[in-house]
């Protein structure tokens, strides 16, 4: 556990008690904290109970300035659409506000590095698609290198539950805009942008100040090395605010899809083939065509990020070519179910926005397409002309009428997962992909994206048994 520092008999309090919510009141509490804590969730408030955390609900709380810090989780608005009642509240009384990553960048340091040889390091990660595989890749290429590492962040760990780092260690964090945003201390070492789309427009009032959030992370974090995506205008523009020249090689531009020219320090895929550049020259390359775990250009373009992090900590690039290659991918990520008849199945869903859709639907070939749920601010706009590789559409959720009258593509509604898996392999010739991409949110019918993606597989499984 990171425990947050010098905070005996201050009083914090922490809104909201899920995973990163418990973290963080458990990390105050064991540095000597006060802590009173609430969530509008009547089970969360019962497990934090049983925890031994002081439960209190902060609605009727009125005796904010004895309270030195609101800490607040992530799933809560702070601010767009409307902010919570609890953290409107706070900031009338003047109470400042952070949240476990803010906490976690106050409190990483401590004075048993004065003994260490090699100070630990943070990776930060963030982008609107692909963070959690480029996370996990960059974690599994330092493992297989021997390097001391913890992975944590938006993509499960909470970052005050991991270890505190050992000499020379290397913590990787996924890091959403939501905690971007709100965090008062923001410190990488080394910071990635992946890329940029549309989404979360209501939390953010808008893709500019979604845009923002993700910025922050480089504009006020200020990380010794920034990794920036550049095939978006966003990225493009932010990698220009950061580089004080155009040789200025603490900027590593990356690129899928297009050669990228000039002095600095850049990385780049076409065709497969990832290349390093430096000053003009080429110092490295790689074949990513071989490699399950990374497929498609959107993995490519993780792969070129996650190389030029670990190019930063001084991997070679035969080592990180070697690594990738037993990389297994992560669940519910363009993830390969299994083969019945000759017809594949692969499980997206955590392709909850059109453009990570977008991105599932240009990797593969003579698609059986299953998408639907809870439509984004947006619309489906983007799809339009990117189905060409889509035989046929299956619709879910509860709008999937209406879902399916936007497609560009033939379609036909089925509302449940399990009609959908079932009508798509009916249709499915040998060498079909049915996949599972939704574009779309998945709380219509699912608690979470993970269960969606455990439906598709338990209907996978379904079918195998029927064939047998």
């Amino acid at each position: 556990m990171i425990a947050a520092k010098q905070l005996k008999g201050q009083c914090y309090a922490v809104l909201g008690l899920g995973r990163t919510g418990l973290s963080a009141a458990n990390a105050l509490i064991a540095r000597g904290a006060d802590v009173i804590a609430w969530d509008d969730g009547f089970k969360a408030r019962e497990t934090a109970k049983n925890a031994g955390i002081e439960v209190l609900d902060l609605n009727r709380f009125r005796d904010w300035p004895t309270v030195t810090f609101l800490i607040v989780s992530p799933g809560i608005s702070h601010l767009y659409p409307d902010p919570h009642p609890v953290v409107y509240a706070a900031m009338q009384q003047g109470v400042p506000i952070d949240n476990d990553i803010g906490l976690f960048f106050r409190s990483f340091a401590s004075s048993s590095w004065l003994e260490f040889e090699i100070p630990p390091k943070v990776i930060a990660v963030t982008g609107s698609n692909g963070k959690s595989t480029t996370s996990a890749l960059i974690y599994h290429i330092l493992e297989k290198s021997g390097r001391s590492t913890q992975l944590a962040g938006n993509i499960g760990r909470p970052v005050l539950d991991i270890d505190p780092p050992q000499d020379g260690e290397i913590v990787v964090l996924e890091l959403s805009s939501y905690q971007i945003e709100l965090a008062r201390a923001l410190t990488p070492d080394i910071a990635v942008f992946t890329n940029f789309s549309r989404d979360h427009l209501d939390r953010h009032n808008g893709e500019g100040g979604y845009f923002a959030a993700k910025k922050r992370l480089f504009t006020e974090g200020v990380p010794d090395r920034a990794i920036i995506g550049i095939d978006e205008i966003e990225g493009l523009f932010l990698a220009n605010q950061i580089a004080e020249s155009c040789n200025d090689d603490r900027v590593i531009r990356i690129s899928s899809g297009q050669r990228l020219d000039g002095p600095s320090w850049q990385i780049f895929v076409r065709k497969g083939f990832l290349s390093e550049t430096r000053k003009g020259r080429q110092l490295s390359s790689v074949d990513l065509r071989g490699i399950s775990g990374l497929p498609g250009a959107y993995n490519h373009q993780n792969a070129a990020a996650a190389f030029a992090a670990c190019r930063v900590l001084g991997i070679s690039p035969k080592l990180i070519e070697s690594a990738m290659a037993s990389f297994p991918g992560l669940a519910h990520r363009s993830q390969f179910v299994g083969n019945v008849c000759g017809v594949n199945f692969v499980n997206d869903s955590k392709a909850t926005n059109v453009a990570s859709a977008v991105n599932a639907l240009t990797a593969f070939q003579n698609i059986r397409w299953i998408c639907g749920g809870l439509e984004k601010e947006g619309g489906l706009k983007a799809l339009k002309g990117m189905t060409g590789a889509v035989r046929k559409a299956y619709v879910i959720g509860r709008e999937a009428s209406q879902f399916a009258m936007q497609l560009d593509c033939s379609s036909m509604v089925n509302t449940t997962m399990s009609s959908a898996v079932e009508a798509a392999f009916k249709d499915a010739e040998p060498g079909d992909t049915i996949l599972l991409a939704p574009a779309a949110a998945s709380f219509d019918q699912y608690d979470n994206f993970e269960r969606r993606g455990e439906d598709f597989i338990a209907a996978v499984q379904r079918v195998a048994i029927s064939t047998n």
